[in-house]
């Protein structure tokens, strides 16, 4: 089987691709840039460019593919907006991969899309697994809740620098994964009949809060967290005056992410009846406590070395100075 994985270079994406090369796939990565995408064929996958905008990229990137793995998100930093990375894209992916005569189409989508018709992710999510159910692909839709490895950069460094932790509203507990355990249902996905034409939703082992993860973060840490709490009708605010502004409609439609978010609704759901279609099991699923202590004696261990090396330099300097130079007298 010859595997296509799209968005491969990101979070989840690198995850997937070293997932499948470690279980026998022949993994073929659509990338935009080969130098950024390195890594992915010193682990032993085949780079080819193409992009999701530009359609008629792709056709070469499907030759052969019995299979893909639709890791590809807009972020952040892009210039092009969610809709046409998320929908225009995803579309034009699906299309291609139906008259490539693909057999199976894995997505990624989020938990809970059905019910924020106004945050545009969300409906573009939705309206994407709906577009992929009518193409007539054998597909299967994974729906997320978030990833535990965005949490090292929204509390975990802010708690170690003190910098502030921003949470919005009454902030909503969320199942997060971590994007290995992710990768694993992505390529048993493949081989399990069950999943065929069927959308699950993958989340961790239980929902936590903004302040649940603030509080576990300060036990691991031994830090105090300088928690400020945006309120949401600023965002609001900051999001409607964006929308008037080209520039600005990358922006409002992230911010209205927050709407999620602050919404106070937990993005969780059951998880038992999934493990057991995809022969998994769950207690060797990574738990978020057990994810941020790794994460936390890791680092915590690596500053107390360089404290020691510093302290260590800084002693030998003194001690160079207090010694005298001796007096060597002529004879």
């Amino acid at each position: 089987m010859t595997l296509l994985i799209v968005g491969a270079t990101g979070t989840l994406g690198r995850q997937v691709a070293r997932r499948a090369i470690d279980e026998g796939y022949k993994v073929r990565c659509l990338v935009r840039s080969a130098k950024r995408a390195a890594f992915l064929k010193e682990w032993g996958a085949e780079l080819v460019r193409g992009d999701l905008c530009q359609p008629q990229t792709l056709t070469a990137a499907f030759e052969g593919v019995t299979a893909v793995i639709d890791a590809a998100t807009s972020r952040a930093t892009d210039s092009l907006t969610i809709r046409q990375v998320d929908w225009e894209g995803q579309v034009a992916l699906i299309q291609a991969a139906k008259a490539a005569g693909v057999e199976r189409f894995i997505f990624f989508s989020i938990i809970d899309a059905d019910k924020y018709p106004e945050v545009p992710l969300m409906e573009i999510k939705r309206c994407t697994e709906l577009f992929l159910a009518e193409s007539g692909i054998n597909y299967t839709v994974l729906r997320l809740a978030g990833f535990m490895q965005g949490l090292i950069g929204q509390y975990g460094i802010p708690i170690l620098e003190g910098q502030p932790v921003w949470v919005t509203g009454e902030s909503s507990p969320v199942a997060y994964m971590d994007t290995l355990d992710i990768a694993k249902f992505a390529v048993r996905a493949l081989s399990v009949p069950e999943a065929e034409k069927q959308a699950f939703s993958v989340v961790g082992t239980r929902a936590w809060s903004a302040e649940e993860i603030i509080n576990l973060c300060e036990r691991l840490s031994g830090k105090e967290a300088k928690v400020r709490r945006m309120p949401i009708n600023l965002l609001r605010a900051v999001r409607g005056i964006a929308r008037f502004f080209q520039w600005g409609w990358n922006i409002a439609d992230r911010l209205a992410f927050t709407e999620v978010l602050a919404s106070g609704r937990p993005l969780n759901a059951p998880m038992d009846d999934v493990y057991q279609v995809f022969g998994l099991e769950k207690e060797q699923t990574t738990t978020l406590e057990g994810y941020l202590q790794e994460y936390f004696s890791r680092i915590l261990k690596k500053l107390k070395e360089l404290d020691y090396e510093k302290t260590k330099t800084k002693t030998k300097k003194q001690k160079t100075k207090k010694t005298p130079f001796k007096k060597v007298n002529s004879q």
